[in-house]
């Protein structure tokens, strides 16, 4: 039985397809819903004997993390291929990594968990999208004390790096540079109105980085309609046609543009004529501009460039990849904190049914005197003084399992506790 638990314990396994190694074309084709990985949870539960699941999906990666003593890549693979409805995963395929190896699938997902592999350096957005997903794999029952264990074990780390590192300060991409500049500029501004002019990758990112920023009313206008409404479904923001541009630069506050261009959309002469009652920001994240250099002269219009909004991302960038080597130490501790735990799980029922066996050693012979005994105070100190003579007993044995566990060696030392006291023998009659 205690093989068993040694495998289980030994099982973590991990399949991944993320940015490093496929083209955004093929993480659309796998990226999964909130129903989709519900359903694929589901799966699991039922048809397989996969223990401690947990399946997340982001824009930069689908993995799948899960306990089993097989490999269940291929049926993965084929499971996302009928949730996306596609019948030939040919081309897919060679873009997921199988990670069957116990301790790397462990240190990916702290390092995924972290944003050591996060396409931003230190992307504090992964660390919500994991937690979510592990919250999926709890309401279905499918995290079990390995998982709760590593994943608590995770979020522990996690307050680490922020409390004990820079890892997480400022904002190190454009888009998110961005939006930082944005709750600066409107933090004064009762229910600030923002226009996104380009639905590109960094207008996508801005976007996406205003979700939940309750107090903005966003609006997204681009060329090809069809793309504005597809973002807009996502965020829960408003669209605005393109042919009505310059009406809705005439409401907003803030106009963030990554539209591409060879020459500016917003030219000095068309923000003159704009009915500007206090100021105007406009965050031109566009190459080339899209602002155009006169703008500023416009005395209520401010511009904010590309330039300085990377230099900024830059600086959080350099902070952050010099902050790596101390988050990888607090990961490495916590995996070594957690590798204890998991060979202590292997002791564990060899632990309780010792114990078991010697207290119902102790329960018989006590049945057998007690009645000799007068009194129930006397009754008590002898029911004291087993008791302690037991857990003296049972002491050394079980600090020596547990540093057998640390050393790798503990199958011998439960093998000769089973044979010693028939542990196995003792389990099967219950």
């Amino acid at each position: 039985m205690h093989s068993v638990i040694l495998d289980m314990y030994q099982d973590f396994k991990a399949l991944s397809l993320s940015f490093k190694n496929a083209p955004i074309q093929i993480r659309e084709q796998v990226s999964l819903s909130e129903e989709a990985v519900g359903r694929l949870l589901h799966y699991f539960k039922e048809f397989t004997s996969a223990t401690d699941v947990m399946v997340l999906s982001t824009c930069n990666r689908t993995e799948v993390y899960y306990l089993s003593e097989n490999d269940l890549s291929e049926d993965i693979i084929k499971l996302i291929g009928i949730e996306k409805g596609i019948s030939n995963l040919d081309h897919i395929k060679p873009f997921f990594d199988k990670i069957n190896e116990h301790e790397q699938a462990i240190q990916h997902l702290f390092y995924v968990s972290m944003g050591l592999e996060a396409q931003v350096v230190g992307d504090i957005q992964i660390s919500n999208q994991v937690k979510r997903a592990y919250q999926a794999s709890a309401d279905l029952q499918l995290a079990g004390p390995f998982l709760h264990r590593l994943m608590h074990t995770i979020f522990f780390s996690n307050k680490r790096v922020v409390q004990e590192t820079s890892f997480r300060d400022g904002a190190a991409s454009i888009s998110y540079a961005a939006t930082e500049l944005v709750k600066t500029l409107t933090s004064e501004i009762n229910s600030p109105r923002i226009l996104v002019v380009g639905v590109g990758e960094i207008g996508e990112d801005v976007c996406r980085n205003l979700i939940g920023q309750q107090s903005m009313s966003v609006k997204i206008t681009n060329r090809t309609q069809s793309k504005a409404e597809q973002l807009a479904a996502e965020c829960n923001f408003q669209v605005q046609s393109f042919e009505q541009l310059w009406e809705a630069v005439d409401e907003a506050d803030v106009i963030i543009s990554s539209v591409g261009t060879e020459e500016p959309i917003f030219t000095k002469d068309k923000v003159d004529e704009l009915d500007i009652l206090s100021f105007k920001y406009f965050i031109d994240l566009s190459v080339p501009r899209s602002v155009g250099i006169d703008v500023e002269e416009n005395p209520a219009a401010i511009v904010y460039n590309v330039d300085s909004i990377k230099s900024k991302a830059d600086q959080a960038l350099e902070k952050r990849t010099k902050a790596i080597p101390q988050v990888q130490q607090i990961i490495a501790e916590a995996i070594e904190e957690f590798n204890d735990w998991s060979k202590e799980m292997i002791v564990s029922p060899t632990i309780n049914n010792l114990k078991n066996a010697l207290e119902q050693i102790r329960q018989e012979e006590l049945a057998r005197y007690l009645k000799e005994i007068n009194g129930s105070a006397e009754s008590e100190l002898v029911e004291k003084v087993t008791k302690s003579m037991m857990q003296k007993i049972i002491k050394l044995p079980v600090l020596q399992l547990k540093a057998a566990c640390k050393r790798g060696e503990a199958e011998t030392l439960i093998d000769v506790l089973n044979n010693l006291f028939d542990l196995e023998k003792d389990k099967q009659v219950k």
